[in-house]
């Protein structure tokens, strides 16, 4: 939905919360849900899509009949395409993902071929005149990352899939952004470490060097492209959980200019103080499947868990305190579920301020996790669970 603020944002959800990985699981799950949730939330306007593809499902969306049938099927229903969660590259749901959802990282090859596929359907699917974003992993889980060698190979890959979306627009007018997903304990983990990466790395001289070759334009017009087509995808659950305010972060990038195509809407889990019963709590959100990162808070000090059970072992061993954030993304609707309470407020400020500038041109909805979390925390069916949170945001957003 296009939504009547500063700068005319466009407002989805991420249809990562629906499993599949083929792209006929993919095709089936839109429209068994997509076409309820408009029908509640935007019945007489276009809705936009924040399409989920895994590796397999870009490769065979990106057959001609299957993209033509996409197609025809967006026009039918007044729907269009304007950003791809191109995150996870396999299986997200019903088995262990925890820290393989980052693999391929953009070390490897592979991750620049499925971006590259990845843009080359958001550019057959993107109306005309519409700007369109890519997210994708910071990088890499930052224990997979081992010195200097690995960072620039990174960068080296970053580059060319920046070229790869210069040319695209080139030839076609659509402009599509790639945005890094900076999230806890990777290797873009907060805004002071993707401002530090963009900085030395990926707008540093070398890098434009290589963007301008691999274009042939000047390096004024490549030091410009660069910035267009690179930078980050805020999730206000993963900044929440690293204790950032989230509309500090959007001024700090936009201080140094560093673009944000999209802003993920979310929630985390929070306990104000740790005690005794922290780990009973929270036990029921160790679900097995996703990656809980931790957070910790006493006072000057800030200690990460790279999982529930880590976080579990230092409160029995007496090490723990202070505040939790844990990195378990929870209905926005909702502030508090008894003793545990949500990062709801972080979220209402940044909402309060969309509605006084322009922070970026898509905001996504992404409560991925209502299939494991607790039944007490899930309505009747997901579709109506979405629909609410699409609500409750405009609510917000006084739109």
């Amino acid at each position: 939905m296009r939504l009547p603020l500063p700068g005319s944002p466009h407002l989805t959800y991420c249809t990562n919360i629906h499993a599949g990985e083929r792209w006929a699981e993919i095709e089936a799950a839109l429209r068994k849900h997509v076409l309820p949730i408009k029908a509640e939330v935007s019945p007489d306007q276009p809705m936009g899509i924040g399409l989920r593809l895994s590796a397999t499902a870009a490769d065979e969306l990106a057959k001609p009949e299957a993209l033509a049938a996409l197609k025809a099927f967006l026009a039918q229903s007044d729907l269009y395409v304007f950003t791809i969660n191109a995150f996870p590259y396999g299986n997200f749901h019903g088995t262990r993902v925890k820290e393989r959802v980052y693999e391929p990282d953009w070390r490897d090859e592979r991750r620049v071929q499925f971006s590259n596929r990845a843009a080359d359907i958001l550019e057959a699917l993107l109306p005309e005149g519409m700007e369109g974003s890519i997210s994708s992993v910071p990088g890499a889980y930052k224990e997979a990352i081992n010195g200097p060698i690995d960072i620039a190979r990174m960068v080296h890959h970053l580059i060319r899939h920046a070229a790869y979306l210069y040319r695209l627009a080139e030839e076609t007018g659509k402009h599509i952004s790639l945005a890094l997903e900076p999230e806890p304990c990777c290797f873009l983990e907060t805004v002071d470490e993707a401002i530090d990466f963009f900085n030395d790395h990926l707008f540093a001289r070398q890098s434009v060097e290589t963007f301008r070759r691999l274009t042939d334009i000047s390096t004024r017009e490549a030091r410009e492209a660069l910035r267009r087509h690179l930078g980050i995808c805020l999730d206000v659950c993963h900044a929440s959980v690293e204790f950032e305010d989230p509309v500090e972060c959007l001024g700090r990038l936009a201080a140094v200019g560093i673009r944000v195509p999209k802003i993920q809407l979310s929630s985390a889990l929070r306990i104000p103080v740790v005690d005794a019963n922290a780990a009973e709590l929270l036990a029921r959100f160790d679900d097995g499947v996703y990656l809980h990162q931790t957070v910790e808070v006493q006072g000057d000090r800030v200690t990460r868990y790279r999982d529930l059970p880590e976080a579990f072992d230092a409160l029995r061993s007496g090490r723990a305190g202070g505040e939790w954030r844990v990195h378990c993304h929870v209905p926005l609707f909702q502030a508090d579920y008894g003793a545990l309470q949500s990062t709801q407020q972080p979220l209402a400020n940044l909402l309060a301020a969309c509605k006084r500038s322009a922070l970026a041109p898509h905001l996504e909805v992404e409560t991925y996790t209502w299939d494991v979390l607790p039944a007490d925390m899930r309505g009747i069916d997901v579709s109506s669970d979405i629909a609410r949170e699409l609500k409750w945001v405009r609510s917000q957003l006084g739109a």
